[in-house]
């Protein structure tokens, strides 16, 4: 109500003065027109900030998608986390977060992350003796089902979150800016008005004493004063920069809402613009690099080693072997698995267990096995699950035909030193040599310097056992050796390669081994000749300024804990300036998303305290889309220059055109009523047209904007001053000597003038708006056809003002003008287009971007692409 009075007032004020010196009606039209348009404008702006709202509110919705598989009325279903009730049996895999508190009912190798609520990083084995979940905790490796016994804010979770509040939405960096920006503008706005009355009431008081009539004053005198006071307030309405908040707000909401579809929700607004000035990415491997979906990529059996054709089930091995050794291959898969298989209401199959176990099922099925055939053939008599001591998974089974069968897979230098026989071309167990043995031992190395996780299968035949059912520890035949990867994501080495082109550079930290991640890093092209990779231990024991020499070089962190994450990050922001964006899954994460300049939280595996820390929510987990969102923020920072640089170029005309012609002749050209039309209504379109442009390829292709770059470029002062000089001068000569050069006369001349001159004006900045699409190339009409919000935007700019000054003439102090006068505009304005190309081709001296290494230079010069 505050901001609605503070409109109103100027707008009464104008009426108040309009009818005493014009008297009523003519005295009202310039108030009640700038009420009018303040009220439009307001109301616009209203309605942008409702559907942002909206927007808001889908947002939110969006963020608690999140669903579970549960067992009701003894069929798999999945429902919202939402809908669980007390008595539901869960079923959780490895990644799941606890929805609920339950009680453990069976499972295998369940192991919880409980950092979430205790704070230690010491993982949590839950079996019969622990079978208490949490709500918040994280599965960390295994399967199991739980049942549920409390639920919402009766966990222990719901217990810790009643004790949190969520802050409101502060302004964005952008708009602090802008608002200063405004601010002066609006104080040399209001001094020029100062300047103006001061100026014009000197000019009276003189004249009236060089005519002897100081002493003697009239109504009319006082009617000339309020008439200067008029002009005044008009030049302070054109000073002020009203369409700066509306632009931002309408490219920050437009950004959000195509992130949106884009699988990236982004939880405050301010990431939106900074994640476009990001010069460093620190990113995650398992999840976000990868698909974190394991796969059998290479398998060495029958004494050869062959790759793997995960996507032609036919030739999936593309090599011949025996049906004896397939069959003892199938036979080790399916028997010694963790791994569930159900199916879900549409009769859908899905692996229930640990990635690892799960990648070994799935390659078992594509081989053509049948599970729950191979499952009810032999009766299984004791298991011996996956730990991370005895790094392998034993099982004992009973055959058929009678007799015994071990099972065992594991850690590949574990298992292959039990084994003493191996399965050969024709699929019978023969002696393992020693040769072989070497042999075997370099295929394992081999898979492992690929960074591949590499398991050995093998059994043992058996003709009895003992009592206890004990599982044999030596003596097995080897099957094969399997190398399991987590692929990396299709399109994520381009992705590094857009952002290092973009100036962006990308760090890989993870908890991985070395070989591993430099293995993953190279194929995705982050690891370079001349980067470093460092081990987090190493990374720790550094001095500062050793830190200061080597955080440049360094491309790879493997082995690292969230306090090496949180150094980096922090010596990456405070050392070097770096605009650090980090992605982070785990509550651990959460220091480091909190320390960066943008988090950025995955949401299929982050944790519910990662996502709460975190200005943005990777939906699909990928890296790619972490590109898309520093493209979209760069597009945000880029259309708001270009809406400020046509809201000064207007504003600069309006204000010298008026304040000169008002200083000289004692008059202004352009009305209160004209003036509002051009820099209210017109900017909130011209903020609606060039704020919400999407973004180009181009934008990724130069550096990040740095903290310290003024927001106001060279090239942009070049085309605001260009452009302005140009427009003043044509107006200029139209204002002084438009009558004598268009040969008018008659009561109506100054009229037709004044309104040529709105008019040229007017066509001006429209051809203006077009020239701001790109400050800096020539070609500024790539695009423009396909943008039908600037088609529309510009039309019905066109249409008002044809309606403005043809029909709504005595309320905008216009006279219809003849064809010959409107082309005369329309050639005016269109002459800036030229005037725009001439500019763009004076070179400036651009900033240099600075990077950790190094300078990186923006060409000088227009770019006619």
């Amino acid at each position: 109500m505050a901001s609605m009075k503070a409109v109103y007032l100027p707008g009464k004020r104008f009426m108040g003065v309009g009818i005493a010196t014009e008297g009523w009606p003519k005295g009202m039209y310039d108030g009640l027109g700038i009420i009018l348009s303040i009220f439009l404008v307001v109301i616009v702006t209203a309605i942008s900030d409702y559907r942002q709202s909206l927007q808001f509110r889908d947002l939110d919705q969006e963020k608690k998608k999140i669903s579970i598989q549960v067992l009701r009325d003894g069929r798999t279903k999945e429902v919202s986390i939402y809908d669980l009730v007390i008595g539901d049996i869960v079923q959780l895999s490895t990644g799941d977060i606890v929805p609920t508190d339950g009680i453990y009912i069976s499972g295998y190798s369940l192991v919880l992350d409980e950092s979430s609520l205790s704070g230690e990083s010491e993982t949590v084995n839950i079996d019969d003796q622990k079978p208490f979940l949490l709500s918040g905790t994280k599965v960390q490796d295994g399967s199991g089902r739980m049942l549920v016994t409390a639920v919402g804010m009766k966990t222990e979770w719901g217990k810790l979150m009643e004790t949190l509040n969520e802050g409101g939405v502060d302004e964005t960096p952008l708009q602090v800016k802008l608002n200063g920006v405004a601010t002066i503008i609006g104080k040399i706005g209001l001094g020029f008005a100062v300047l103006t009355f001061l100026v014009l009431t000197v000019r009276f008081l003189v004249e009236k004493a060089v005519h002897h009539e100081f002493t003697h004053w009239s109504s009319h005198d006082a009617f000339t004063l309020l008439d200067y006071f008029a002009i005044a307030v008009t030049i302070i309405v054109v000073a002020v920069p009203e369409g700066l908040p509306l632009a931002v707000t309408l490219s920050l909401a437009f950004a959000m809402k195509k992130l949106m579809h884009d699988r990236a929700l982004v939880r405050h607004l301010s990431a939106c613009e900074t994640m476009g000035s990001a010069s460093c990415i620190c990113t995650d491997k398992t999840g976000t690099l990868t698909t974190s979906h394991m796969v059998v990529d290479k398998i060495w059996i029958c004494g050869k080693a062959k790759a793997i054709n995960n996507n032609n089930s036919e030739g999936i091995l593309g090599l011949e072997i025996s049906e004896c050794a397939l069959s003892f291959l199938l036979q080790v898969i399916f028997q010694n698995t963790g791994c569930e298989i159900s199916k879900d209401e549409d009769g859908q199959m899905k692996i229930l267990g640990t990635p690892t176990e799960k990648a070994l099922l799935e390659f078992g099925l594509l081989l053509g096995g049948d599970f729950d055939a191979q499952r009810k053939e032999f009766q299984i008599l004791k298991v011996e699950p996956f730990s991370s001591v005895r790094k392998k998974m034993s099982l004992l089974v009973a055959l058929p035909e009678g007799g015994f069968r071990a099972f065992c897979k594991g850690a590949s230098e574990i298992v292959l030193k039990m084994c003493d026989k191996v399965v050969d071309d024709s699929g019978k167990p023969v002696h393992l040599s020693e040769e072989q043995t070497r042999n075997i031992s370099d295929v394992i190395n081999g898979f492992a310097s690929e960074a591949l996780r590499t398991l050995c299968l093998a059994f043992k035949d058996q003709d009895d056992i003992s009592e206890e059912n004990s599982i044999p520890d030596f003596g097995y035949t080897l099957v094969a050796i399997v190398g399991i990867k987590d692929p990396v994501r299709p399109g994520v080495r381009n992705a590094v390669q857009t952002c290092l082109e973009a100036g962006i550079t990308v760090r890989m930290v993870t908890g991985d081994n070395i070989n591993t991640a430099k293995a993953i890093a190279k194929e995705c092209g982050i690891l370079t000749e001349d980067g470093l990779a460092i081990e987090a231990p190493d990374f720790r024991g550094k001095t500062s300024e050793e830190m200061r020499e080597i955080i440049p070089k360094i491309q790879v962190m493997a082995r690292s804990l969230p306090l090496d994450k949180h150094t980096l990050v922090t010596n990456l922001r405070n050392m070097f300036g770096e605009v650090v964006a980090v992605t982070g899954d785990g509550t651990n994460d959460a220091p480091a998303l909190h320390e960066a300049d943008i988090g950025l939280a995955m949401g299929k595996s982050g944790t519910e305290v990662a996502r709460e820390n975190a200005d943005v929510i990777i939906m699909d987990d990928d890296f790619t889309t972490i590109v898309n969102v520093a493209k979209w923020g760069r597009a945000v920072y880029k259309n708001i220059q270009k809406f400020v640089q046509f809201q000064l170029t207007v504003n600069v005309v309006a204000l010298v055109i008026n304040f000169v012609s008002a200083c000289i002749s004692g008059s202004a050209p352009l009305t209160a009523v004209q003036l509002l039309w051009v820099n209210m209504i017109m900017d909130t379109l011209g903020a609606l047209a060039l704020a919400t442009e999407p973004p180009v390829d181009e934008l990724m292709k130069r550096p990040p904007v740095g903290r310290g770059e003024s927001f106001i470029t060279r090239a942009m002062w070049r085309n605001i001053f260009g452009q302005s000089i140009y427009q003043l001068a044509v107006l200029a000569v139209l204002n002084f000597d438009g009558q004598l050069l268009l040969g008018l006369n008659g009561s109506d001349a100054t009229k037709v003038v004044n309104t040529l001159i709105f008019n040229s004006f007017v066509f001006c900045q429209v051809f203006n708006e077009i020239n701001s699409r790109d400050i800096e190339k020539i070609n500024v009409f790539r695009g423009m056809f396909d943008s039908w919000i600037f088609l529309v935007v510009i039309v019905s700019t066109v249409t008002f003002q044809i309606i403005i000054v043809e029909f709504l003439g005595t309320f905008a102090s216009t006279v219809p003008l003849s064809w010959q006068l409107w082309l005369l505009s329309v050639l005016i304005g269109a002459v800036s287009m030229p005037v725009a190309v001439v500019l763009k081709c004076i070179p400036v001296q651009r900033a240099t971007a600075k990077h950790h290494d190094g300078y990186y230079a923006l060409p000088a010069g227009p770019e006619l692409a």
